[in-house]
Order: structure tokens, then sequence, then C-alpha cells
């Protein structure tokens, strides 16, 4: 994983979480704004795996377990998508709290993976 890059998804996250929770509890049903930004959130995942197959080839080459990162990747690729069907489908204010929860498990999920891929001593 790169550093930066991990950041990035990390702000970016946490900031569309702050979003799509406050909107939420302001009463504001599903629009444009909250679903493109966890959808933006979940681009930003699928990057993710691009790059960690790619790192290990040009000598990135990660600390912990393997299997348990890409259960992680996977893992957090399918939520934003799953998210937003549920947005999508069930068009009330719970609705954007639900893609605000998303987004802070991406945010988790991304710390953990950064962790499990350059802090681990195996």
């Amino acid at each position: 994983m790169i550093l930066p890059f991990t950041i990035v998804q990390l702000v970016l996250a946490c900031v569309v979480g702050l979003l799509c929770v406050a909107l939420g509890l302001a009463g504001r049903k599903p629009n444009d704004l909250t679903v493109l930004s966890v959808g933006t959130v979940g681009l930003l995942v699928i990057a993710q795996v691009v790059v960690a197959i790619v790192a290990p080839f040009v000598g990135n080459e990660p600390t912990g377990s393997l299997l348990e990162f890409w259960m992680y990747l996977g893992t957090a690729a399918i939520i934003p998508p799953l998210a937003i069907v549920w947005a999508l489908i069930e068009r009330n204010r719970w609705s954007n709290v639900v893609l605000g929860a998303a987004a802070f498990a991406i945010a988790v999920m991304t710390w953990r993976m950064e962790q499990i891929w350059s802090v681990q001593l195996a």
C-alpha cells in the first residue's frame, strides 16, 4: 500500500461519512451528493485493489498476513455498492445514515489494511 494514497482514502471516507450521517440525521433523503460520494469512496477502494496487486512487483512487499489483507480488501470492495443499492431501494433518511456507516467502515478497514501491510512483524 502507498501511505499518501491511504491517507487520502481515510480523509475522504471520514468526510463522506460525516456528511452522510449529518444529512441523514437532519432528515434528508439520499441524493446525488451522498450516493456519488460513497461511490467515490468505492472507486478509491477499487484503485487500492490495483495498488495491492502491483505493489509487490515493484518492491513494496507486505509484512503481515496476505490472507487477512485480501479478506479486508475484498470486504471493503463490496460495502460501497451494497450501501448504494440499499440507499436506492430504501429511500428514506436512514439510508443516508447507512451510507455514512459504510464510509466509516471503509475508513476503519483501510487503516487496518495499512497496519497489516506495513506494521506487522511476521
